[in-house]
């Protein structure tokens, strides 16, 4: 086993490394959260516990489980399993572990696993390296990043690879992992007697941002910073407060229970803020949220809702905005993330308003349910496959673009529907436009 690991093996048994170290999972039982990809069941489970795993890379954000998984790998398989520094192995370093994989699957018939944590940080000239080992066998790759491996990777090297993306803990993942701590008298804090609040263990969930060794390390914190007391009786403990979990944090605790109705009050208020067209009120609310460690993809659903249900066509840009920030608060995280999406709802809460398409799309839906039985018009027909012609498929089909303004009047919706109005746009932004060109073409003869 490589050095990397070993030393990690000395942390699970050394009282003095920190908890995120001993705590840290030696098999699949003790692997808390992912389980879309190591859920009983599921390939990558499968294949550790077969021993029989090909060439992975693990991304996603810190603390969510990538070099636990390594690790459990290394404990669990038959093959030699060796590690290298993304930061400090060089060429000549991949090609001399090469030439011991290869004399390892010669003379003694086990392959080699070899793990490379931040694989990112490797230049073309060290991936390529890898790269023909890689092919015949040699080597199994096993990579673990944070950044985007269809970005930083070589192409040659994902294509050999199986991606799993590894997303950030659950609230309720953090907190079963800090009780399982808090339990544990081997290897966690059992022996210090904490007792913690609910409250304050929600807060250090919610603050570590789905990360288990932040997590970790403020409970740890908390913990050793406390002074013991005597309960009622008489024995010691160390009662951990919501006041200690934000000290520890070093967040305070807003006022705002993401499981109760301080939740759903506050949400209410930013939505409303938005549709309400109160730049100000809709910032405060975003802030609120961002102090009480809401999620943001969260926050990012409520915006880009807001934009397609209450601004709409009135300002089409709206929508395509939520979704850029979205992706943009993905993509960059915490605090950066603030930004976009403050950008983002205070231009929904600015924009022009209309519900028409909103209220279109339900008004259409109800009526579907009243009689579902609406059928499509035969010239509306798909005429492309063999036979359809001969059903009169497509027949009386007008195309509009050999039309003047490429329109010509034809019935589009069931015959039990004809002359139905769903969508309404107002006078609003770009829905005046809208409103005036429908005009336009319905006056046509």
């Amino acid at each position: 086993m490589s050095d990397l690991f070993e030393y990690q093996a000395q942390l699970n048994k050394n009282k003095t490394a920190p908890l995120a170290a001993r705590m840290r999972p030696r098999n699949l039982d003790e692997f808390v959260g992912q389980e879309q990809i190591v859920g009983k069941g599921k390939l990558l489970r499968r294949a550790i516990e077969a021993d029989q795993i090909s060439s992975l890379i693990f991304y996603g954000p810190a603390g969510t489980g990538k070099t636990t998984l390594a690790q459990i790998i290394a404990n669990t398989t038959s093959s030699n399993f060796a590690s290298l520094s993304a930061v400090t192995s060089g060429v000549s370093d991949i090609r001399n572990l090469i030439k011991e994989a290869k004399d390892n699957l010669k003379l003694y018939g086990r392959r080699t696993v070899l793990f490379i944590d931040e694989i990112h940080r490797f230049n073309k000239g060290q991936q390529d390296a890898l790269l023909p080992a890689v092919e015949d066998g040699t080597i199994v790759l096993i990579g673990a990043t944070t950044e985007n491996p269809y970005f930083e990777v070589n192409s040659a090297l994902l294509s050999r690879s199986r991606i799993f993306r590894l997303g950030k803990l659950t609230e309720k993942e953090i907190i079963q992992l800090l009780r399982l701590a808090l339990a544990d008298e081997e290897r966690g804090i059992a022996t210090y007697h904490a007792i913690v609040d609910e409250d304050a263990l929600r807060h250090i969930a919610r603050m570590s941002d789905g990360d288990a060794r932040n997590a970790y390390n403020a409970l740890e914190l908390a913990v050793l910073t406390t002074d013991e007391e005597k309960d009622a009786s008489g024995n010691p403990i160390r009662h951990i407060t919501s006041a200690i979990a934000a000290e520890s944090t070093q967040q305070k605790i807003v006022s705002y229970d993401k499981s109760g109705d301080w939740h759903y009050d506050v949400i209410s208020a930013f939505i409303k803020s938005m549709r309400g067209s109160d730049p100000d009120a809709v910032l405060y609310w975003l802030a609120k949220m961002i102090e009480a460690g809401e999620k943001p993809e969260f926050i990012a659903r409520r915006i880009v809702i807001c934009a397609a249900e209450d601004v709409g066509l009135a300002d089409p840009q709206a929508l395509v905005l939520a979704m850029a920030a979205a992706e943009a608060v993905h993509f960059v995280g915490w605090p950066e993330g603030r930004i976009p999406l403050a950008e983002a709802a205070v231009y929904v809460a600015t924009a022009p308003k209309s519900n028409a398409a909103y209220l279109g799309i339900d008004k259409a839906i109800a009526d579907i349910k009243e009689k579902p039985e609406g059928t499509v018009p035969v010239h509306l027909r798909d005429a492309s496959y063999p036979g359809a012609k001969q059903f009169g498929h497509g027949k009386g089909y007008r195309y509009p673009h050999d039309f003047d303004d490429h329109y010509i009047k034809q019935q589009y919706l069931p015959a039990e529907f004809a002359g139905r109005i769903y969508y309404e746009p107002t006078e609003i932004g770009k829905e005046r436009l809208i409103k005036a060109y429908l005009a336009q073409l319905k006056s046509k003869k």
